[in-house]
Protein backbone atom coordinates (compact mmCIF):
# COMPACT_ATOMS: atom_id res chain seq x y z
CA UNK A 1 0.00 0.00 0.00
CA UNK A 2 0.98 4.04 -0.87
CA UNK A 3 2.91 5.77 2.35
CA UNK A 4 1.38 8.65 3.35
CA UNK A 5 2.96 11.92 2.38
CA UNK A 6 2.92 15.21 4.26
CA UNK A 7 1.83 18.07 3.10
CA UNK A 8 5.36 19.34 4.14
CA UNK A 9 6.56 16.94 1.49
CA UNK A 10 4.92 18.51 -1.43
CA UNK A 11 6.12 21.80 -0.23
CA UNK A 12 9.63 20.64 -0.36
CA UNK A 13 8.97 19.65 -3.98
CA UNK A 14 8.13 23.75 -4.96
CA UNK A 15 10.92 24.60 -2.93
CA UNK A 16 9.88 25.88 0.82
CA UNK A 17 12.40 28.15 1.80
CA UNK A 18 13.11 29.71 -1.59
CA UNK A 19 12.71 33.34 -3.00
CA UNK A 20 8.96 33.37 -2.28
CA UNK A 21 8.65 31.70 1.21
CA UNK A 22 11.63 35.09 1.90
CA UNK A 23 8.90 37.64 -0.44
CA UNK A 24 6.34 36.71 1.60
CA UNK A 25 7.21 36.74 5.11
CA UNK A 26 8.77 39.77 4.25
CA UNK A 27 6.07 41.20 3.11
CA UNK A 28 3.76 40.19 5.65
CA UNK A 29 5.65 41.52 8.88
CA UNK A 30 5.70 45.02 7.03
CA UNK A 31 2.40 46.17 8.72
CA UNK A 32 3.46 44.07 12.05
CA UNK A 33 6.05 47.30 12.27
CA UNK A 34 3.20 49.58 12.71
CA UNK A 35 0.62 47.20 15.14
CA UNK A 36 2.12 48.02 18.11
CA UNK A 37 1.85 51.67 16.95
CA UNK A 38 -2.04 51.17 17.18
CA UNK A 39 -2.06 48.92 20.43
CA UNK A 40 -0.08 51.34 22.46
CA UNK A 41 -1.27 54.85 20.84
CA UNK A 42 -3.32 55.83 23.77
CA UNK A 43 0.05 56.39 25.70
CA UNK A 44 0.66 59.27 23.79
CA UNK A 45 -2.34 60.68 22.19
CA UNK A 46 -4.34 60.39 25.93
CA UNK A 47 -1.25 61.53 27.89
CA UNK A 48 -2.41 63.51 30.76
CA UNK A 49 -1.06 67.14 31.00
CA UNK A 50 -0.71 68.78 33.91
CA UNK A 51 -4.13 70.79 34.90
CA UNK A 52 -6.22 72.67 36.91
CA UNK A 53 -9.35 75.19 36.90
CA UNK A 54 -9.30 78.05 34.53
CA UNK A 55 -10.18 81.32 36.23
CA UNK A 56 -13.74 82.81 37.15
CA UNK A 57 -13.99 84.83 34.53
CA UNK A 58 -16.72 87.02 36.35
CA UNK A 59 -13.33 88.34 38.51
CA UNK A 60 -10.91 90.69 36.65
CA UNK A 61 -7.76 89.04 37.07
CA UNK A 62 -6.24 90.06 34.15
CA UNK A 63 -3.63 92.51 35.09
CA UNK A 64 -2.50 90.46 37.60
CA UNK A 65 0.30 87.68 37.22
CA UNK A 66 -0.62 84.70 36.27
CA UNK A 67 0.84 83.05 39.26
CA UNK A 68 -0.99 85.33 41.43
CA UNK A 69 -3.72 85.17 39.63
CA UNK A 70 -3.31 81.16 40.42
CA UNK A 71 -3.12 81.66 43.95
CA UNK A 72 -6.13 83.26 44.52
CA UNK A 73 -8.16 80.98 42.76
CA UNK A 74 -6.82 77.81 43.21
CA UNK A 75 -6.13 75.56 45.78
CA UNK A 76 -3.02 73.29 46.53
CA UNK A 77 -3.18 69.78 47.88
CA UNK A 78 -0.81 68.59 50.71
CA UNK A 79 1.82 68.11 48.34
CA UNK A 80 1.91 71.55 47.82
CA UNK A 81 0.39 71.01 43.92
CA UNK A 82 -1.72 72.73 42.36
CA UNK A 83 -5.40 71.46 42.99
CA UNK A 84 -6.66 69.66 39.34
CA UNK A 85 -10.71 69.20 40.20
CA UNK A 86 -10.94 72.51 42.50
CA UNK A 87 -11.44 76.11 42.66
CA UNK A 88 -12.31 78.95 45.11
CA UNK A 89 -15.75 80.07 44.58
CA UNK A 90 -14.16 83.86 45.43
CA UNK A 91 -10.57 84.59 44.74
CA UNK A 92 -8.96 84.55 48.39
CA UNK A 93 -6.91 88.00 48.50
CA UNK A 94 -6.21 87.17 52.29
CA UNK A 95 -3.90 84.83 50.48
CA UNK A 96 -1.91 87.86 48.66
CA UNK A 97 -1.27 89.60 51.71
CA UNK A 98 -0.09 86.95 53.56
CA UNK A 99 2.11 85.85 50.40
CA UNK A 100 3.79 89.06 50.69
CA UNK A 101 4.40 88.50 54.44
CA UNK A 102 6.00 85.57 53.68
CA UNK A 103 8.05 86.84 51.24
CA UNK A 104 9.38 89.47 53.77
CA UNK A 105 10.10 87.35 55.99
CA UNK A 106 11.85 85.15 54.05
CA UNK A 107 9.01 81.87 54.04
CA UNK A 108 7.36 79.94 51.89
CA UNK A 109 5.77 81.34 48.80
CA UNK A 110 2.84 78.88 48.58
CA UNK A 111 0.68 79.84 51.33
CA UNK A 112 -3.25 77.82 51.27
CA UNK A 113 -6.39 79.01 52.16
CA UNK A 114 -8.13 76.44 54.85
CA UNK A 115 -10.16 73.73 52.66
CA UNK A 116 -12.73 73.38 55.33
CA UNK A 117 -13.40 77.43 55.45
CA UNK A 118 -12.83 78.45 52.18
CA UNK A 119 -15.55 77.98 49.47
CA UNK A 120 -14.84 75.33 46.91
CA UNK A 121 -16.74 74.56 43.41
CA UNK A 122 -15.87 72.39 40.68
CA UNK A 123 -13.94 73.49 37.47
CA UNK A 124 -17.20 75.11 36.18
CA UNK A 125 -15.49 77.14 33.07
CA UNK A 126 -13.36 74.31 32.45
CA UNK A 127 -9.34 73.84 32.70
CA UNK A 128 -6.10 75.59 31.89
CA UNK A 129 -3.86 72.46 30.53
CA UNK A 130 0.41 72.88 30.68
CA UNK A 131 0.63 71.94 26.88
CA UNK A 132 4.75 72.52 27.01
CA UNK A 133 5.22 68.73 25.93
CA UNK A 134 2.80 68.40 23.31
CA UNK A 135 0.54 70.52 21.57
CA UNK A 136 -2.62 68.89 22.01
CA UNK A 137 -4.13 65.08 23.32
CA UNK A 138 -7.62 63.63 23.88
CA UNK A 139 -7.96 64.63 27.29
CA UNK A 140 -7.26 68.71 26.67
CA UNK A 141 -9.44 68.60 23.95
CA UNK A 142 -12.25 66.74 24.72
CA UNK A 143 -11.41 67.81 28.72
CA UNK A 144 -11.30 63.71 29.98
CA UNK A 145 -10.24 65.08 33.70
CA UNK A 146 -11.82 64.95 37.12
CA UNK A 147 -15.37 63.61 36.77
CA UNK A 148 -14.75 61.98 33.41
CA UNK A 149 -11.18 60.52 33.75
CA UNK A 150 -12.20 57.40 33.70
CA UNK A 151 -12.96 57.87 29.99
CA UNK A 152 -9.48 57.63 29.21
CA UNK A 153 -9.47 53.61 30.43
CA UNK A 154 -13.05 53.28 28.99
CA UNK A 155 -11.26 54.60 25.41
CA UNK A 156 -8.72 51.80 25.49
CA UNK A 157 -10.99 49.41 26.76
CA UNK A 158 -13.86 49.94 23.69
CA UNK A 159 -10.26 49.95 21.10
CA UNK A 160 -9.58 46.45 23.08
CA UNK A 161 -13.08 45.47 22.63
CA UNK A 162 -12.88 45.58 18.63
CA UNK A 163 -9.72 43.41 18.96
CA UNK A 164 -11.52 40.86 20.79
CA UNK A 165 -14.71 41.08 18.53
CA UNK A 166 -12.57 40.62 15.41
CA UNK A 167 -11.13 37.90 16.97
CA UNK A 168 -14.06 36.50 17.20
CA UNK A 169 -15.25 37.35 13.65
CA UNK A 170 -12.09 37.19 11.73
CA UNK A 171 -11.52 33.95 12.80
CA UNK A 172 -14.00 32.14 11.80
CA UNK A 173 -14.69 34.21 8.39
CA UNK A 174 -10.65 33.12 7.20
CA UNK A 175 -11.55 29.58 8.10
CA UNK A 176 -14.64 29.91 5.55
CA UNK A 177 -13.12 32.47 2.82
CA UNK A 178 -10.18 32.19 3.39
CA UNK A 179 -6.62 33.76 4.76
CA UNK A 180 -6.23 35.95 2.22
CA UNK A 181 -8.89 38.14 1.33
CA UNK A 182 -9.66 38.40 4.57
CA UNK A 183 -6.21 39.86 5.01
CA UNK A 184 -7.28 42.26 2.64
CA UNK A 185 -10.32 43.26 4.24
CA UNK A 186 -8.31 44.08 7.37
CA UNK A 187 -5.46 46.03 6.14
CA UNK A 188 -8.62 48.29 4.50
CA UNK A 189 -10.26 48.84 7.99
CA UNK A 190 -7.48 49.84 9.75
CA UNK A 191 -5.98 52.22 7.16
CA UNK A 192 -9.68 53.84 7.01
CA UNK A 193 -10.69 53.50 10.97
CA UNK A 194 -7.34 55.33 11.63
CA UNK A 195 -7.98 57.91 9.16
CA UNK A 196 -11.63 58.54 10.38
CA UNK A 197 -10.65 58.56 14.03
CA UNK A 198 -7.43 61.12 13.50
CA UNK A 199 -10.61 63.49 12.58
CA UNK A 200 -13.29 62.53 15.09
CA UNK A 201 -14.99 65.21 15.38
CA UNK A 202 -16.13 63.95 19.27
CA UNK A 203 -14.71 61.40 21.81
CA UNK A 204 -17.87 59.23 21.05
CA UNK A 205 -16.92 59.38 17.39
CA UNK A 206 -13.01 58.59 18.00
CA UNK A 207 -13.74 55.62 20.43
CA UNK A 208 -16.23 54.43 17.32
CA UNK A 209 -13.40 54.13 14.73
CA UNK A 210 -10.76 53.21 17.45
CA UNK A 211 -13.07 49.89 17.50
CA UNK A 212 -13.09 49.47 14.24
CA UNK A 213 -8.85 49.80 14.10
CA UNK A 214 -9.27 47.32 16.69
CA UNK A 215 -11.01 45.25 14.83
CA UNK A 216 -8.55 45.26 12.06
CA UNK A 217 -5.49 44.45 14.07
CA UNK A 218 -7.35 41.33 15.16
CA UNK A 219 -8.46 40.21 11.40
CA UNK A 220 -4.15 41.28 10.70
CA UNK A 221 -2.24 39.10 13.19
CA UNK A 222 -4.88 35.99 12.75
CA UNK A 223 -4.52 35.87 8.70
CA UNK A 224 -0.70 37.09 8.54
CA UNK A 225 0.19 34.45 11.06
CA UNK A 226 -1.49 31.84 9.04
CA UNK A 227 -0.19 32.60 5.98
CA UNK A 228 2.73 32.77 7.08
CA UNK A 229 3.39 29.48 9.35
CA UNK A 230 1.32 27.21 6.04
CA UNK A 231 3.89 28.27 3.57
CA UNK A 232 7.12 27.36 5.49
CA UNK A 233 8.35 24.03 6.34
CA UNK A 234 8.36 22.63 10.50
CA UNK A 235 11.87 23.24 10.90
CA UNK A 236 12.30 26.83 10.06
CA UNK A 237 8.79 27.63 12.19
CA UNK A 238 10.80 28.84 15.26
CA UNK A 239 13.09 31.42 13.55
CA UNK A 240 10.41 32.82 11.34
CA UNK A 241 7.36 33.19 14.06
CA UNK A 242 10.44 34.70 16.70
CA UNK A 243 11.11 37.13 13.59
CA UNK A 244 7.59 38.19 13.24
CA UNK A 245 7.75 39.09 17.22
CA UNK A 246 11.12 41.16 16.71
CA UNK A 247 8.70 43.15 13.88
CA UNK A 248 6.53 44.16 16.87
CA UNK A 249 9.45 45.13 19.23
CA UNK A 250 10.83 47.09 16.04
CA UNK A 251 6.95 48.86 15.84
CA UNK A 252 7.57 49.94 19.43
CA UNK A 253 10.42 51.57 18.94
CA UNK A 254 9.47 52.99 15.66
CA UNK A 255 6.28 54.55 17.68
CA UNK A 256 8.34 55.85 20.69
CA UNK A 257 10.19 57.77 17.44
CA UNK A 258 7.28 59.06 15.56
CA UNK A 259 5.39 60.07 18.64
CA UNK A 260 8.56 62.43 19.70
CA UNK A 261 8.35 64.07 16.47
CA UNK A 262 4.61 64.09 15.69
CA UNK A 263 3.12 65.64 19.09
CA UNK A 264 -0.07 66.46 18.13
CA UNK A 265 -2.74 63.29 18.56
CA UNK A 266 -4.63 63.92 15.30
CA UNK A 267 -1.59 64.11 13.67
CA UNK A 268 0.02 61.06 15.26
CA UNK A 269 -3.18 58.64 14.59
CA UNK A 270 -3.13 59.80 10.63
CA UNK A 271 0.32 59.17 10.87
CA UNK A 272 0.58 55.34 12.08
CA UNK A 273 -2.92 54.59 9.68
CA UNK A 274 -1.32 55.93 6.52
CA UNK A 275 0.73 53.06 5.54
CA UNK A 276 -1.33 50.42 6.26
CA UNK A 277 -3.22 51.93 2.68
CA UNK A 278 0.02 50.95 1.27
CA UNK A 279 -0.21 47.31 2.52
CA UNK A 280 -3.56 46.81 1.10
CA UNK A 281 -2.48 47.64 -2.42
CA UNK A 282 0.43 45.36 -2.13
CA UNK A 283 -1.39 42.34 -0.58
CA UNK A 284 -3.19 41.77 -3.68
CA UNK A 285 0.40 39.50 -4.60
CA UNK A 286 -0.38 37.40 -1.89
CA UNK A 287 -1.23 33.67 -2.68
CA UNK A 288 -4.09 31.96 -0.65
CA UNK A 289 -2.55 29.01 1.60
CA UNK A 290 -2.57 25.72 -0.43
CA UNK A 291 -2.81 24.02 2.90
CA UNK A 292 -6.55 25.65 3.29
CA UNK A 293 -7.43 25.34 -0.35
CA UNK A 294 -6.69 21.21 -0.30
CA UNK A 295 -8.62 21.43 3.06
CA UNK A 296 -12.04 23.01 1.46
CA UNK A 297 -11.58 21.27 -1.88
CA UNK A 298 -9.83 23.96 -4.14
CA UNK A 299 -7.89 21.85 -5.40
CA UNK A 300 -6.75 23.16 -8.78
CA UNK A 301 -6.63 26.59 -7.20
CA UNK A 302 -4.19 24.90 -4.90
CA UNK A 303 -2.07 23.42 -7.58
CA UNK A 304 -1.81 26.71 -9.28
CA UNK A 305 -0.57 28.38 -6.37
CA UNK A 306 1.74 25.31 -5.59
CA UNK A 307 3.17 25.92 -9.29
CA UNK A 308 3.72 29.69 -8.56
CA UNK A 309 5.82 29.07 -6.14
CA UNK A 310 7.86 26.57 -7.91
CA UNK A 311 8.44 29.35 -10.66
CA UNK A 312 9.06 32.08 -7.96
CA UNK A 313 11.23 29.61 -5.87
CA UNK A 314 13.10 28.93 -9.68
CA UNK A 315 11.75 25.16 -9.79
CA UNK A 316 9.34 25.41 -12.85
CA UNK A 317 9.69 22.37 -13.93
CA UNK A 318 8.99 20.67 -10.28
CA UNK A 319 5.92 22.70 -10.50
CA UNK A 320 5.49 21.79 -14.11
CA UNK A 321 5.26 18.32 -13.58
CA UNK A 322 2.32 18.24 -10.86
CA UNK A 323 -1.04 18.11 -12.27
CA UNK A 324 -4.60 17.14 -11.01
CA UNK A 325 -7.72 15.77 -12.01
CA UNK A 326 -11.09 15.78 -10.47
CA UNK A 327 -13.36 12.81 -10.87
CA UNK A 328 -16.45 13.96 -10.05
CA UNK A 329 -18.55 10.98 -10.17
CA UNK A 330 -16.37 9.35 -7.54
CA UNK A 331 -15.09 13.16 -6.01
CA UNK A 332 -11.36 11.12 -5.94
CA UNK A 333 -8.67 13.64 -5.92
CA UNK A 334 -5.56 12.20 -8.07
CA UNK A 335 -2.48 14.21 -8.22
CA UNK A 336 0.62 13.36 -10.58
CA UNK A 337 3.88 13.84 -9.30
CA UNK A 338 5.26 13.06 -12.70
CA UNK A 339 8.17 11.20 -11.61
CA UNK A 340 7.25 7.79 -11.14
CA UNK A 341 4.21 5.57 -9.71
CA UNK A 342 5.39 5.31 -6.11
CA UNK A 343 5.74 9.45 -5.33
CA UNK A 344 2.61 9.78 -7.44
CA UNK A 345 0.73 6.80 -4.98
CA UNK A 346 1.94 8.97 -1.77
CA UNK A 347 1.29 12.07 -2.79
CA UNK A 348 -2.54 10.41 -3.56
CA UNK A 349 -3.04 9.30 -0.59
CA UNK A 350 -2.18 12.27 1.22
CA UNK A 351 -4.25 14.42 -0.48
CA UNK A 352 -7.24 11.92 0.00
CA UNK A 353 -6.55 11.86 3.65
CA UNK A 354 -6.48 15.69 3.49
CA UNK A 355 -9.65 15.75 1.48
CA UNK A 356 -11.44 13.45 3.71
CA UNK A 357 -10.68 15.82 6.50
CA UNK A 358 -12.29 18.99 4.90
CA UNK A 359 -15.76 16.56 3.89
CA UNK A 360 -17.33 17.75 7.11
CA UNK A 361 -18.01 21.59 8.54
CA UNK A 362 -15.90 22.61 11.93
CA UNK A 363 -17.03 25.50 13.92
CA UNK A 364 -15.73 26.50 17.51
CA UNK A 365 -17.53 23.54 18.90
CA UNK A 366 -14.97 21.14 18.03
CA UNK A 367 -12.22 23.21 20.23
CA UNK A 368 -14.16 21.36 23.24
CA UNK A 369 -15.44 18.54 21.26
CA UNK A 370 -12.30 15.50 22.06
CA UNK A 371 -10.38 15.38 25.29
CA UNK A 372 -7.33 16.27 23.43
CA UNK A 373 -8.72 19.53 22.13
CA UNK A 374 -10.10 20.24 25.72
CA UNK A 375 -7.31 20.43 27.62
CA UNK A 376 -5.26 22.50 24.80
CA UNK A 377 -8.26 24.90 24.47
CA UNK A 378 -8.57 25.60 28.09
CA UNK A 379 -4.80 25.62 29.13
CA UNK A 380 -4.11 28.38 26.14
CA UNK A 381 -7.15 30.08 26.76
CA UNK A 382 -5.67 30.99 30.79
CA UNK A 383 -2.17 31.31 29.09
CA UNK A 384 -3.08 33.96 26.58
CA UNK A 385 -5.58 36.16 28.85
CA UNK A 386 -2.56 36.05 31.96
CA UNK A 387 -0.23 36.98 29.47
CA UNK A 388 -2.39 40.17 27.50
CA UNK A 389 -3.60 40.87 31.14
CA UNK A 390 -0.30 41.74 32.86
CA UNK A 391 1.06 42.87 29.89
CA UNK A 392 -1.38 45.59 29.59
CA UNK A 393 -1.41 46.30 32.93
CA UNK A 394 2.00 47.17 32.76
CA UNK A 395 2.41 48.96 29.50
CA UNK A 396 -0.48 50.81 29.23
CA UNK A 397 -0.14 53.56 32.09
CA UNK A 398 3.19 54.86 31.10
CA UNK A 399 3.30 58.27 33.32
CA UNK A 400 2.99 56.07 36.70
CA UNK A 401 6.58 55.69 36.27
CA UNK A 402 7.37 59.46 36.49
CA UNK A 403 9.95 59.11 33.67
CA UNK A 404 9.83 60.62 30.46
CA UNK A 405 7.23 58.60 28.22
CA UNK A 406 8.98 58.72 25.43
CA UNK A 407 11.94 56.93 27.21
CA UNK A 408 10.09 54.68 28.95
CA UNK A 409 8.77 52.97 25.73
CA UNK A 410 11.46 53.16 24.66
CA UNK A 411 13.30 50.74 27.30
CA UNK A 412 9.84 48.65 27.13
CA UNK A 413 10.15 48.60 23.68
CA UNK A 414 14.09 47.49 23.63
CA UNK A 415 13.62 44.87 26.72
CA UNK A 416 11.84 42.79 24.45
CA UNK A 417 15.04 42.25 22.47
CA UNK A 418 17.02 39.88 24.60
CA UNK A 419 13.80 38.69 26.15
CA UNK A 420 12.69 36.99 23.00
CA UNK A 421 16.82 35.94 21.91
CA UNK A 422 16.94 33.84 25.27
CA UNK A 423 13.71 32.45 24.35
CA UNK A 424 13.84 31.64 20.60
CA UNK A 425 16.88 29.23 22.24
CA UNK A 426 14.58 27.88 25.23
CA UNK A 427 11.94 27.34 22.74
CA UNK A 428 14.77 25.33 20.44
CA UNK A 429 16.87 23.61 22.83
CA UNK A 430 14.42 22.63 25.74
CA UNK A 431 10.82 23.08 24.12
CA UNK A 432 7.70 24.92 24.12
CA UNK A 433 6.36 23.99 27.61
CA UNK A 434 9.31 24.70 29.92
CA UNK A 435 9.49 28.02 27.60
CA UNK A 436 6.31 29.13 28.37
CA UNK A 437 5.68 28.17 31.94
CA UNK A 438 8.98 29.89 33.06
CA UNK A 439 8.50 32.99 31.28
CA UNK A 440 5.03 33.32 32.97
CA UNK A 441 5.82 32.48 36.74
CA UNK A 442 8.98 34.62 36.32
CA UNK A 443 6.80 37.59 35.46
CA UNK A 444 4.29 36.85 38.24
CA UNK A 445 7.26 37.02 40.47
CA UNK A 446 8.76 40.48 39.32
CA UNK A 447 5.45 41.95 39.60
CA UNK A 448 4.85 41.02 42.94
CA UNK A 449 8.62 41.54 43.84
CA UNK A 450 7.65 45.57 43.05
CA UNK A 451 4.93 45.78 45.99
CA UNK A 452 7.82 45.12 48.32
CA UNK A 453 9.86 48.05 47.11
CA UNK A 454 9.32 51.55 48.61
CA UNK A 455 7.65 53.90 46.69
CA UNK A 456 10.42 56.24 46.51
CA UNK A 457 12.68 53.80 44.93
CA UNK A 458 11.25 54.27 41.23
CA UNK A 459 14.38 53.04 39.47
CA UNK A 460 14.48 50.00 40.87
CA UNK A 461 10.59 49.79 40.42
CA UNK A 462 11.07 50.12 36.65
CA UNK A 463 13.88 47.95 36.52
CA UNK A 464 11.23 45.42 38.18
CA UNK A 465 8.64 46.60 35.88
CA UNK A 466 10.73 46.50 32.71
CA UNK A 467 11.95 43.12 33.58
CA UNK A 468 8.90 42.00 34.04
CA UNK A 469 7.80 43.34 30.64
CA UNK A 470 10.24 41.61 28.82
CA UNK A 471 9.05 38.42 30.08
CA UNK A 472 5.54 38.84 29.37
CA UNK A 473 6.69 39.88 25.86
CA UNK A 474 8.60 36.55 25.94
CA UNK A 475 5.67 34.40 27.01
CA UNK A 476 3.66 36.08 24.30
CA UNK A 477 6.51 35.58 21.59
CA UNK A 478 5.92 31.61 22.84
CA UNK A 479 2.20 31.17 23.08
CA UNK A 480 1.41 32.66 19.32
CA UNK A 481 4.27 29.81 17.77
CA UNK A 482 2.97 27.50 20.16
CA UNK A 483 -1.18 27.48 19.65
CA UNK A 484 -0.46 27.49 15.73
CA UNK A 485 1.38 24.35 16.50
CA UNK A 486 -1.14 22.78 18.41
CA UNK A 487 -4.46 23.94 16.62
CA UNK A 488 -4.80 21.45 13.59
CA UNK A 489 -5.41 23.10 10.54
CA UNK A 490 -8.89 22.54 10.84
CA UNK A 491 -9.72 24.66 12.81
CA UNK A 492 -6.68 26.44 13.06
CA UNK A 493 -8.21 29.98 12.69
CA UNK A 494 -10.75 29.16 15.26
CA UNK A 495 -8.72 27.97 17.90
CA UNK A 496 -6.35 31.03 17.03
CA UNK A 497 -9.78 33.02 17.11
CA UNK A 498 -10.42 32.52 20.62
CA UNK A 499 -7.41 32.32 22.39
CA UNK A 500 -6.79 36.07 20.76
CA UNK A 501 -10.02 36.80 21.98
CA UNK A 502 -9.20 35.48 25.89
CA UNK A 503 -6.06 37.98 25.55
CA UNK A 504 -8.05 40.54 24.30
CA UNK A 505 -10.55 39.96 27.28
CA UNK A 506 -7.60 40.06 29.84
CA UNK A 507 -6.81 43.23 27.92
CA UNK A 508 -10.23 44.92 28.75
CA UNK A 509 -10.09 43.65 32.43
CA UNK A 510 -6.61 45.12 32.66
CA UNK A 511 -7.72 49.01 33.33
CA UNK A 512 -10.44 47.90 35.49
CA UNK A 513 -7.54 47.01 38.49
CA UNK A 514 -6.43 50.16 37.91
CA UNK A 515 -9.71 51.58 39.25
CA UNK A 516 -9.79 49.32 42.14
CA UNK A 517 -6.45 50.48 42.96
CA UNK A 518 -8.18 54.00 44.10
CA UNK A 519 -9.10 52.42 46.88
CA UNK A 520 -6.59 49.49 47.52
CA UNK A 521 -3.62 50.40 46.66
CA UNK A 522 -1.57 47.25 46.17
CA UNK A 523 -4.52 44.98 45.06
CA UNK A 524 -4.01 45.64 41.14
CA UNK A 525 -0.26 44.49 41.75
CA UNK A 526 -1.22 41.13 43.46
CA UNK A 527 -3.57 40.40 40.48
CA UNK A 528 -1.32 41.51 37.88
CA UNK A 529 1.23 39.01 39.90
CA UNK A 530 -0.64 36.46 40.72
CA UNK A 531 -2.82 35.31 37.63
CA UNK A 532 0.53 34.81 35.04
CA UNK A 533 1.68 32.71 38.33
CA UNK A 534 -1.33 30.67 38.30
CA UNK A 535 -1.81 30.11 34.09
CA UNK A 536 2.22 28.89 34.75
CA UNK A 537 0.68 26.07 36.31
CA UNK A 538 -1.60 25.57 33.30
CA UNK A 539 1.28 25.37 30.68
CA UNK A 540 2.10 22.41 32.33
CA UNK A 541 -1.04 20.11 30.87
CA UNK A 542 -0.26 21.02 27.07
CA UNK A 543 1.27 18.58 25.01
CA UNK A 544 5.41 19.12 23.86
CA UNK A 545 5.45 20.33 20.07
CA UNK A 546 9.38 20.26 19.77
CA UNK A 547 10.52 19.31 16.03
CA UNK A 548 6.74 17.96 15.51
CA UNK A 549 4.84 17.71 11.99
CA UNK A 550 2.53 20.58 12.31
CA UNK A 551 -1.40 18.54 12.98
CA UNK A 552 -3.71 18.70 9.52
CA UNK A 553 -6.92 17.37 11.58
CA UNK A 554 -7.91 16.82 15.24
CA UNK A 555 -7.41 13.31 14.73
CA UNK A 556 -3.51 14.63 14.15
CA UNK A 557 -4.11 16.64 17.42
CA UNK A 558 -5.55 13.62 19.66
CA UNK A 559 -2.27 11.18 18.43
Amino acid sequence: PCAAMAFADVLEQVGSTGRFQVLHVTLLCIPILMMASHNLLQNFVAAVPPHHCRAPTNFSLSHLDPQVALLLTVPRDSDGQLSKCQRYSNPQWHLLARNSTSEETGGAAQSTADPFTADLEGCKEGWEYNMTSMPSTIISEWDLVCDLRSLKQMGQSIYMGGVLVGALIFGGLSDRFGRRILLLCSHLMMAVGGTCAAFAPNFSVFCLFRFFCGMALSGQVLNSFSLIVEWIPTRVRTVVGTGTGYCYTTGQLILAGVAYFIRDWRWLTLAVSLPFYVSFLYSWWFVESARWLVLNGKTKQAVQNLRTVARVNGRRAEGDKINTEVSISMGILGVKLGRNVESFCMLQESMKKEMSCSQGTYSALDLLRTPAMRTITICLSAIWFSTSFAYYGLSMDLQKFGVDIYLIQVIFGAVDIPAKVVVTVSMSMIGRRPSQCAALILAGVTVLANLLVPYEKQTLRTCLAVLGKGCLAASFNCCYLYSGELFPTVIRQNGMGWVSMMARLGAMVAPVMLILGETVTWLPGVIYGGVPILAGGFALFLPETLAMPLPDTIQDAEE
